[in-house]
């Protein structure tokens, strides 16, 4: 039981939010298929999930129009699970609880205006994200990827089309280059469109690069961070240390398999030894040191944790009531500085 949760503006907005993020990437999954031998998802345990969440106060949520729920690569036949899914799930609670940001920019069908950051794809997208989501509005809408075969300025016209007609309150990228970033917040301040209030970006204790890269940014014009990945999808728990366990996201993705060298595993070994000292798990370890860093940056970061096991969110919920010291800090950031990407 968290003690009390604690919300922030997301941004330079007035928007609060809660200080952990509810992703949908990843989410139950059953060991019952689909037709095309993709496993389905339980929906009545995110169902648990969910009022676990409002019960300790979440209000965030992330999604986004590609993801299904329980495969990666998602292909044309699964895009916009997790969106219906997330939609069936909250018709059980009054709408205005909740912070949903969903995103725009993937493929979502094979012709030539399935994807990207034009008009017309994201005039398509935000309708049919509405639809699976079984609402009016979406809160933030996110660009997904850069496409840079749109005009940044079309894209941001649209988008500020959709807040002006109260289909999208506010905006934000994800895995933007930071002269990309840079270029949005200044091109909306010169056509007088709304700009970002967030920016979502990949970030752990493993991999720090935005630490260099997007931070500054951030901290320049304000915005909020929504962290993904704050458990390195996965790595940063005790769970591969003994293998790799079925329906597992190493077993049901290609390439996170290759980041299990021996060396790397002597990282996760080391770390979670530390957490056990603190008498915390690696995960709320892992997560606490996300939300510590927000002081030292001097900028808003909330990690966006996944949900594909009851006990697994709980564990996540239990990281708001984790604090480090700075010996903790230096110790844990010393061992980390070991992990290595595969070449």
């Amino acid at each position: 039981m968290v003690q009390e949760m604690e919300y922030v503006n997301l941004g330079p907005s007035g928007l609060k939010v809660s200080r952990l993020c509810l992703g949908t990437w990843f989410l139950p999954r059953l060991s019952e298929v689909d037709e095309y031998g993709v496993p389905k998802v339980d929906v009545d345990e995110f169902r648990r999930i969910m009022r676990r969440a409002v019960d300790e106060g979440l209000n965030f949520i992330d999604t986004a129009n590609r993801y299904h729920g329980a495969q990666s690569p998602v292909d044309l036949n699964h895009v916009g699970n997790a969106e219906r899914v997330l939609g069936k799930v909250l018709k059980d609670y009054d709408r205005e609880m909740f912070v949903i940001v969903t995103k725009v920019c993937g493929r979502m069908a094979p012709w030539p205006n399935g994807a990207g950051l034009s008009r017309k794809h994201i005039m398509w997208q935000i309708k049919q994200s509405l639809q699976r989501l079984q609402t009016d509005y979406v809160d933030v809408y996110l660009t997904h990827v850069p496409d840079p075969s749109t005009p940044k300025l079309e894209t941001l016209r649209a988008l500020n089309d959709l807040v002006t007609r109260g289909l999208v309150h506010y905006i934000g990228s994800s895995n933007e280059s930071p002269e990309g970033i840079v270029e949005s917040m200044e091109l909306a301040k010169l056509y007088n469109l709304h700009s970002y209030i967030t920016i979502q970006e990949r970030y752990n204790l493993l991999d720090r690069e935005i630490e260099k890269t997007k931070v500054p940014i951030a901290r320049h014009y304000g915005l909020a961070i929504m962290a993904y990945s704050p458990l390195a999808q996965g790595l940063l728990t005790p769970k591969y240390l003994k293998g790799v366990p079925e329906l597992s996201r190493a077993k049901l993705t290609s390439w996170l398999g290759k980041y299990l060298t021996k060396d790397n595993l002597q990282v996760i070994r080391e770390l979670n030894e530390i957490a056990k000292e603190l008498d915390v798990t690696l995960p709320q370890l892992a997560i606490a040191w996300i939300l510590h860093k927000e002081k030292e940056l001097g900028v808003t970061i909330i990690p966006v944790v996944g949900v594909s096991k009851y006990e697994h969110f709980e564990d996540n919920l239990a990281a708001l009531d984790v604090r480090l010291d700075e010996d903790t800090i230096e110790k844990i950031e010393a061992i980390a500085a070991k992990f290595r990407k595969p070449r």
